[in-house]
């Protein structure tokens, strides 16, 4: 067996007994690469989900089966469907942060690391982008394409405000702000760089700013910290409930008693895993 932890894992699943760990589309990709028969994804659902329709031959885990998310929540097939009914031809981005019934209405998926070049490959004047409207307001920023929004946003980033950077920069001067792109807008615009997961750990790693503040999950900052001894991580903290779901004696249990597996229907499987093998193949 092998234990995929992503980023927002507390840090003794994520140093202590992970063996790959990274954001969504860093999973995405090891998970198609591992040599074991099991995976046990320590994160949430749709990620577990994804680590199944890449490797349909495995058994994949999640210690917790109620860890869900905000975002796969606020999106279902049915919805999708109605949007293309209303504007057909109009190619359909998904965000990785959904349901595998969703990715199966989907042209192609991306994840916050990725969602720019994505969106690029496609040569299009406007996309159906969901289910995040903070991220697709961020990349239709960077990329002037038009996007056809869903209102759907991260339970965690979305509670970050504009005066919550100002607040971190007036009382630690010098700071560097990096914010997660599935912020709002504004906050986006405030901060000092925006990226995935992966790309503030690289940002941080370049850069070596003296102080930084990550616009994100309270444990990323906790996780990256440990490798960067000599910089000051100003911690602001938004917990994500789901995420925190995953403990280390569910992942005990779940390798001791093989629950709880994930299964998707194969005919959905076939479809969504497309939209999938499409993203991994822009770079």
């Amino acid at each position: 067996a092998v234990v995929l932890a992503h980023n927002y894992q507390t840090p003794e699943i994520f140093h202590g007994v992970a063996d790959i760990t990274g954001d969504s589309l860093a999973l995405a990709r090891e998970a198609r690469a591992v040599d074991a028969d099991i995976i046990v994804l320590a994160g949430v659902h749709f990620m577990a989900e994804t680590a199944k329709l890449l490797n349909p031959e495995r058994t994949v885990l999640i210690p917790d089966q109620e860890a869900g998310c905000s975002l796969a929540e606020s999106i279902t097939a049915a919805d999708v469907r109605v949007l293309k009914a209303k504007h057909p031809g109009v190619p359909v981005v998904t965000y990785v942060n959904t349901s595998a019934a969703v990715k199966a209405e989907s042209d192609i998926c991306c994840t916050s690391g990725n969602a720019r070049r994505v969106v690029e490959s496609l040569g299009v004047p406007s996309v159906i982008f969901i289910p995040d409207a903070h991220l697709a307001r961020n990349v239709a920023a960077e990329t002037g394409v038009e996007m056809i929004l869903w209102e759907g946003a991260c339970e965690v980033h979305e509670r970050f405000t504009k005066r919550d950077i100002e607040r971190i920069r007036f009382g630690h001067e010098g700071v560097t702000v990096v914010a997660h792109p599935e912020c709002p807008r504004d906050v986006v615009e405030a901060a000092d760089f925006a990226g995935s997961t992966a790309d503030m750990v690289s940002f941080v790693r370049t850069r070596r700013p003296k102080k930084v503040a990550l616009i994100t999950e309270c444990s990323m900052s906790d996780n990256v910290a440990v490798a960067f001894p000599e910089v000051e991580f100003v911690r602001p903290c938004n917990l994500c409930p789901h995420m925190k779901r995953i403990t280390l004696p569910k992942i005990r249990r779940a390798l001791e008693t093989m629950r709880h597996q994930i299964m998707v229907d194969p005919v959905v499987a076939a479809r969504a895993r497309h939209a999938i093998e499409r993203m991994l193949e822009v770079h």
